[in-house]
């Protein structure tokens, strides 16, 4: 046989059958691709924090973070006594206690809504136009002179449902802030708007519209506001028909749909749930979360789970009480694969925290083991597939999004730069090859 040529494998099938099986499927690849485009492989916010409109002042991400350290020095002064709260011990108490501290003096709020629904309630519309066009002023001045200290990276509004009764109230409001952002620069690139209690897929169809008509009237990019859908009542998981609605809830928002939050309380009252008992461990909670979680998978659409409603506040032993209780809620979320949830109180901010960076810091050497184990071919103990180095590196980049982790330790403990962490996490998304030996 000459040099270059080949021995042909025998097969069965003429050319022609690959090609009309490729041509069959090409109207199945392109929706795949549009609807199941994967994470977008950027940072996601590890909480939100909810502040009612007439509350909210240009100090309030400094104040939180401020209430949040004193409630360090006077219940938890040290990493020993912090440590006995959470159940952490020796150097990870005394690594999680530092970042804490470290992650409230720099940046104590990640994602801060300010509230035009439940907690603002119903005011006269003056006042309402007034608290709406001052949080977008205030909002405005963050965006361009704040510091991570005293602004929140993500920042936006909850305004008011789709339903009737308060339907043009909602969109009034959301007009004066997105008018106010736009004239007074432009709108931030961490902007989040939040649409609460949706109860049909045509009302999310309908905000996409709506935001659709702000892009063309204030001269925007056509996509280029998002917003998040929060699953609270029990016609957003299931329909009167019967069918799942989440997914369908998705495809309405065509394209603008950026996150779905759980509400726990309004989901868990809507199901008859005894105010004692409604908790996000809740057995509802649960099932509306994993509706959650399936519909949005592969869709770029992120989770957040919802709050608790005890609060670190009062004796000591109460604070702690409470603190344990916070805790142990974000550490259930996270092994579940909800990386953000609701803080309503800055007492729960030092427990979000040292919840999230103890589960990174916990297995992050394993987690970078395994993945470096995985990029250079190697034996050992667990054979990883290409989905589960996706898995691992997300992990590892979550990790050092928030703070948990440092890009130093690792790279040393991987053996990956930042952007082979990313490119073995999406993908999808070009880079490297990820593909198993």
């Amino acid at each position: 046989m000459g040099q270059g040529q080949q021995e042909r494998v025998p097969t069965s099938l003429a050319g022609a059958v690959t090609e009309e099986i490729g041509a069959a499927l090409a109207p199945v690849d392109a929706e795949l691709e549009r609807l199941y485009p994967g994470d977008p492989g950027t940072r996601q916010p590890v909480h939100t924090v909810y502040v009612p409109g007439d509350r909210f002042t240009a100090g309030t991400v400094r104040e939180w973070g401020d209430q949040a350290l004193a409630a360090l020095d006077e219940h938890a002064p040290d990493a020993a006594s912090f440590g006995a709260v959470l159940g952490l011990d020796g150097a990870l108490a005394e690594d999680v206690y530092a970042r804490v501290r470290a992650k409230l003096e720099r940046e104590p709020v990640e994602d801060l809504r300010i509230d035009f629904e439940d907690g603002y309630g119903h005011r006269p519309d003056a006042e309402e136009d007034e608290t709406a066009a001052r949080a977008a002023r205030l909002v405005a001045e963050a965006s361009a002179h704040g510091t991570p200290a005293t602004a929140a990276p993500w920042t936006g509004i909850r305004m008011k449902c789709m339903e009737a009764a308060v339907r043009d109230r909602g969109i009034r409001t959301l007009d004066i802030f997105l008018t106010g952002l736009t004239r007074a620069g432009g709108l931030p690139a961490g902007l989040v708007l939040t649409l609460p209690k949706v109860t049909y897929a045509e009302q999310v169809a309908a905000m996409a519209r709506l935001l659709g008509a702000f892009e063309k009237t204030l001269g925007l990019e056509p996509g280029r506001i998002g917003f998040e859908i929060q699953i609270e009542t029990s016609q957003s998981v299931l329909a009167a028909d019967g069918t799942a609605t989440v997914a369908r809830m998705i495809r309405a928002a065509d394209g603008r749909a950026t996150g779905l939050h759980y509400g726990t309380f309004d989901y868990s009252a809507c199901l008859g749930v005894p105010a004692a008992h409604q908790s996000a461990d809740h057995p509802a909670a649960d099932h509306a979360k994993a509706v959650m979680q399936v519909a949005a998978a592969g869709t770029g659409v992120r989770l957040s789970d919802g709050s608790t409603n005890v609060l670190p506040v009062g004796p000591t032993e109460q604070v702690h009480a409470a603190w344990r209780l916070h805790h142990g809620l974000v550490r259930r979320a996270l092994a579940r694969a909800y990386y953000q949830g609701w803080d309503m109180h800055p007492g729960h901010l030092p427990t979000r925290y040292a919840a999230v960076f103890a589960f990174y810091r916990e297995g992050f050497e394993q987690a970078a083991a395994r993945l470096a184990r995985y990029a250079e071919r190697a034996e050992g103990d667990v054979m990883d597939e290409p989905a589960t180095a996706k898995a691992l590196a997300g992990y590892l980049l979550r990790g050092l999004h928030c703070g948990a982790l440092d890009d130093a330790e690792v790279s040393r403990a991987s053996g990956l730069t930042r952007a082979e962490l990313e490119a073995y996490a999406s993908p999808r998304r070009g880079g490297l090859t990820v593909s198993a030996p």
